[in-house]
């Protein structure tokens, strides 16, 4: 079993707690999806929102999902001046037979921008 990292990002249209839940909790539905994983299999998640965003923490729609055991960090991107608004990101390791290449890493909505090369 092998330790991997999965990244993940999504985009939301205004600073609003509701929007900043269902958001995370899409974004978190795909990476356990798309990479056949189960929260025993998360070892830790670190979000990231961009500064604009302050109404609630990403990590909450994560412990609704049922991540009770797994360790959740939340903190704020630096503010590049050009980059894309009320972007949330994460980065999840996890415990996986997968290789590296076969990880999915999911970017959604206007998200898709910042990895037009890997986006699905």
């Amino acid at each position: 079993m092998a330790v991997r990292a999965v990244r993940g990002a999504t985009q939301i249209d205004a600073d609003d707690r509701d929007q900043i839940l269902a958001a995370t909790t899409e974004l978190v539905n795909e990476v356990m999806s798309r990479n056949a994983l189960g929260t025993d299999d998360v070892i830790s998640v670190i979000f990231t929102v961009t500064p604009d965003i302050t109404a609630e923490f990403p990590a909450l729609a994560a412990r609704k999902l049922g991540f009770h055991e797994v360790p959740l960090l939340c903190a704020t991107e630096i503010g590049v001046p050009h980059a894309l608004p009320l972007v949330i990101r994460l980065m999840a390791h996890i415990e996986t037979d997968r290789p590296r290449s076969d990880v999915q890493h999911v970017y959604l909505r206007g998200a898709t921008a910042l990895r037009l090369d890997i986006a699905q």
